[in-house]
C-alpha cells in the first residue's frame, strides 16, 4: 500500500511525524523524483530520557535515531515492517560505524540525511549524516551495510525485482555524489610522529 506521509503522519515515540521528503512511501517508480542529493529522511527530538549522566544524548540513543532513520529508507523501498510480514524476509544490518561529532542536549531538534553507497543483489551500503535541524552543525555520522534475509531459512536472499528497481532508482540519482569524506574510515589510534 503506498502511503502520502504528508497527508497522514506516521507515529515515531508517540509523536506524529512527517518525513522531510515529498516521496510516496514506498517509492512509485516513474513518478518520484528521486532527489540528486542525500534525502532528508528523517527528524527526532532529543527526549528527556535520552539524556545521560554527562547532561548531553547518550550515544545509545543516537543508534537508535539512525535505525528509526534506517526504517525510513527501508520503508521508501517497500523494505519496512510491511514488507517483513507480507513476505517473510528483512535486512539485518552487518555492520555499522557511527561518528560522534558535536554534543546535542535535551530537546535539540535533529534532522537526518540518506546517501545510498553501493549495492549488490542482497546487500545495501549507506551513509546517514545527522545534523541540528535549527543550528545546521553536523552531530553525527553512521555508516552502515544490511542484507536482505529470508526469515524462514535465516540465510540471505536477493532482493526481490521490484524491490531491486527501487534500489536502482535511488543508486542512479545518487551515483554522481562524492563519496563522503567519512565513508569507510578505520578506527584506531594515530601513532605520534
Amino acid at each position: 500500500m503506498t502511503q502520502n506521509y504528508t497527508e497522514n503522519p506516521i507515529q515515531v515515540n508517540g509523536t506524529a511525524m512527517r518525513p522531510l521528503h515529498h516521496l510516496h512511501v514506498p517509492l512509485l517508480l516513474g513518478l518520484d523524483a528521486i532527489p540528486t542529493a542525500p534525502i532528508d529522511l528523517h527528524q527526532a527530538t532529543v527526549l528527556p530520557e535520552w539524556i545521560d549522566y554527562n547532561g548531553h544524548l547518550n550515544m545509545a540513543y543516537y543508534v537508535l535515531m539512525f535505525d528509526n532513520a534506517t526504517d525510513q529508507f527501508f520503508d521508501l523501498i517497500d523494505l519496512g515492517v510491511d514488507y517483513v510480514q507480507r513476505c517473510q524476509h528483512s535486512a539485518f544490518v552487518l555492520e555499522t560505524h557511527v561518528t560522534y561529532q558535536q554534543e546535542v542536549k535535551l530537546g535539540d531538534p535533529l534532522r537526518f540525511t540518506f546517501q545510498l553507497i553501493d549495492t549488490d543483489e542482497k546487500r545495501l551500503h549507506y551513509y546517514f549524516e545527522m545534523y541540528h535541524k535549527k543550528k545546521g552543525f553536523r552531530v553525527a555520522t553512521s555508516e552502515q551495510i544490511a542484507m536482505h534475509v529470508d526469515l524462514k531459512t535465516r540465510r540471505a536472499a536477493p532482493f526481490p525485482d521490484l524491490m531491486r528497481q527501487r534500489i536502482g532508482s535511488v543508486m542512479a540519482a545518487h551515483a554522481n555524489l562524492a563519496r563522503p569524506d567519512g565513508v569507510g574510515r578505520s578506527i584506531g589510534i594515530r601513532a605520534k610522529s
